[in-house]
């Protein structure tokens, strides 16, 4: 069964910076993409960040220049780095990732249990 796993979320003060984790397990051919969305309390789930394995990556406005995503393509890890936080950065941060099982005539996409991420003013 694949999984995502996630981990690194924190309470921290702005301008602190925070890095999240996400581990895909399971009979895994390959990986595609991974990215990280969040969700704000009230809003709707948006997209933060997204690396593909081929082509460029791609970075929400709000968060250009201070995150860096990257992944680990042989031990199927994806990254977060989050710098100078600030409090609207509060959310719950979701790891997606669109790969292909070895059971799977396809990709598909997948999500992980998304870890809480507090920046207190």
């Amino acid at each position: 069964q694949v999984q995502l796993v996630e981990s690194g979320g924190d309470l921290v003060q702005a301008g602190d910076s925070l890095r999240l984790s996400c581990a895909a397990s399971g009979s895994i051919d390959s990986i595609s993409a991974m990215a990280w969305y969040r969700q704000a309390p009230g809003k709707q789930r948006e997209l933060v960040a997204h690396v593909p394995v081929t082509g460029p990556t791609n970075y929400a406005d709000s968060v250009k220049g201070r995150f860096t995503i990257w992944t680990d393509n042989p031990k199927k890890m994806g990254y977060l780095q989050m710098n100078s936080l600030k409090p609207e950065a509060t959310a719950v941060y979701y790891c997606y990732a669109r790969l292909k099982g070895t059971f799977a005539t396809g990709y598909s996409p997948y999500w992980g249990q998304g870890p809480q991420v507090t920046v207190s003013s």
